[in-house]
């Protein structure tokens, strides 16, 4: 089976045996029996220049680290912390770590397979599943990821006003924007390079807060108060929501969850798309997901126990005392703890921090518009990469949503998280079914944790989901706009599929299992990178290895 996939494949690149190129791509299209392997033959199209793997080792280890970790994160919490209180947001926390590893495990063994050029998850939608799946998934990604774009720049111009600076916000949005556009056009290592000193410096503010957070635990502060668990008791553990006593408690819980997805969207995403462009990624993109969960406990589930312990869930600060980094709990801690000059230190690591998650937003949504055009669901003119590597028509295009600003649309992004992470589970699950027909055990990459790890997570994702948007069904808070940004993601996403699976009503749902191609690109990628000896020795060997 192996090598009739193999010859099947050959014949399905473009401008290969039959020297029709082009002319013959096209009547493949319109075939009503287009086969897997035909497929997969698209995404190589010699006729255009390819992204370039110039994404080194450390690059891909800190981007997995911190690279969208943004305003959601050091600003979003605050509004959790004070919805849930400090056990309820610990807790959700938990639990949506734990949900995200079981993704992180399993997109990361379908991508490290077969990272080709233009790797991404609806790509994988596309050679894994159908066509269907991967245009729905592939226009989702580009819209979603481009609206968070103007959202995280909007987010640190709000931050710098912390400062009462007399410059028009205009004016400092216009910057990052050329920054991060000019980031993203240049050759990729250009924004790997910036990423890493970017993630870099959240993880260090990140590690010095955490430390802070435990000084001030013990009553390391100025005025020698020890905090310890203060604001656990009170005002207390969990808050209530919308109603009184344990069914206030339990909305609160379910909007406390709900809250705590948005820091965490679209971050496993990334270390997928970028080993299309990672030097050796059947090697570094496992080290990158084994290391993973350090990001997951450390940053996230650390940051939200560092917030319970020096701010109160009902500081007043947290919801209306003021715009950009005056709504971080770590600022609002600070403050309180009455250490001076430390909050504008921490109110530059998140202007940081949103200018690079705007940065890595922007790479995810020009990525995706790329792997569309490969995969034939959007104009090949997108297909266009410089000599250098870079997709910049699908750059340009990606980056007009950053004149625009959608603060009421945000919440959208949510749902789309969570579709995400659906559909991820569903390509895991075909692409084990494929391996297993196919008697495929050379993965580079393994998890304990699946299958059983997909299920779950998608059952949990498809509740949240579902209660996204529960709040606005109470009299009190019902808008016709706010039930629209909540849900209206679902219909969109329903819409998109259904629609591509009518126009492409003659393929089948799914790929059989035997014929999905399982091979073409395999010689390619095998050749971009020998996976090295593990390399003993002093420990400026082991450092080197790490910087390469």
């Amino acid at each position: 089976m192996g090598s009739l996939i193999e010859e099947k494949s050959e014949k399905a690149l473009p401008g290969h045996g039959d020297g029709q190129g082009e002319k013959g791509s096209g009547t493949r299209r319109r075939n009503s029996a287009v086969t897997p392997e035909v497929l997969a033959g698209e995404i190589f199209d010699e006729r255009f220049e390819k992204t370039h793997r110039g994404l080194k080792s450390r690059h891909a280890q800190m981007i997995a680290l911190g690279g969208t970790i943004g305003t959601g994160l050091f600003v979003g919490s605050g509004q959790t912390l004070s919805r849930g209180g400090p056990a309820f947001i610990l807790g959700a926390y938990l639990v949506m770590a734990f949900l995200v590893f079981c993704v992180v495990t399993a997109i990361t063994e379908v991508a490290a397979y077969l990272p080709t050029p233009g790797s991404s998850m609806n790509l994988f939608g596309y050679r894994y599943v159908s066509r269907s799946m991967g245009f729905s998934l592939g226009w989702l990604y580009f819209y979603s990821l481009g609206i968070l774009v103007p959202y995280e720049i909007t987010a640190a111009g709000l931050v710098i006003d912390y400062w009462h600076a007399n410059v028009n916000i205009a004016v400092w949005i216009s910057i990052m924007i050329i920054v991060i556009v000019g980031l993203n056009i240049r050759p990729v290592k250009f924004y790997g390079e910036t990423e890493f000193w970017f993630a870099s410096t959240k993880v260090i503010m990140m590690i010095g807060l955490l430390m802070v957070s435990f000084i001030l635990f013990w009553g390391g502060g100025p005025n020698h108060d020890r905090l310890g668990f203060r604001y656990w008791k009170h005002p207390g553990a969990a808050n209530t929501y919308l109603a009184g006593g344990n069914k206030g408690r339990f909305l609160a819980l379910l909007s406390t969850l709900v809250l705590s997805a948005f820091p965490f969207t679209f971050a496993p995403e990334l270390l997928v798309v970028t080993g299309g462009e990672m030097v050796n990624p059947r090697r570094n993109l496992p080290t990158a997901a084994r290391r993973y969960i350090y990001r997951l406990i450390f940053f996230y589930v650390g940051c939200v126990l560092a917030i319970s312990v020096i701010c109160p869930s009902n500081d007043p600060a947290l919801t209306d005392g003021g715009a950009g980094a005056g709504s971080s709990a770590f600022v609002v801690g600070i403050k309180n703890a009455g250490i001076p000059v430390l909050d504008s230190i921490i109110n530059g690591g998140i202007i940081i921090s949103a200018w690079s998650s705007g940065n890595s937003f922007l790479y995810l949504s020009s990525r995706s518009l790329y792997s569309l055009a490969l995969s034939g669901n959007a104009p090949s003119f997108f297909k266009a990469c410089t000599k250098s590597g870079v997709p910049y028509r699908a750059v340009a295009c990606s980056s007009l949503f950053a004149r625009l600003l959608f603060n009421w649309f945000v919440n959208l992004t949510n749902t789309s998280g969570f579709i995400s992470w659906i559909c991820c589970g569903v390509i895991y699950l075909r692409f084990r079914k494929a391996c297993m027909a196919q008697n495929i055990t050379d993965l580079p990459y393994q998890s304990w944790l699946q299958p059983w790890g997909t299920y779950v997570q998608m059952v949990g994702f498809t509740f949240l989901c579902l209660i996204n948007g529960f709040n606005v069904f109470w009299p009190q808070l019902w808008s016709a706009s706010s039930f629209l940004t909540a849900y209206i993601g679902i219909p969109i996403f329903l819409a998109i599929y259904f629609g591509h699976r009518v126009y492409a009503r003659e393929d089948p749902w799914a790929h059989d299992p035997l014929e999905v191609d399982m091979h073409t690109g395999m010689e390619e990628v095998l050749a971009d990178g020998v996976v090295p000896k593990e390399k003993d020795g002093k420990i400026w060997m082991r450092v080197k290895v790490l910087w390469e």
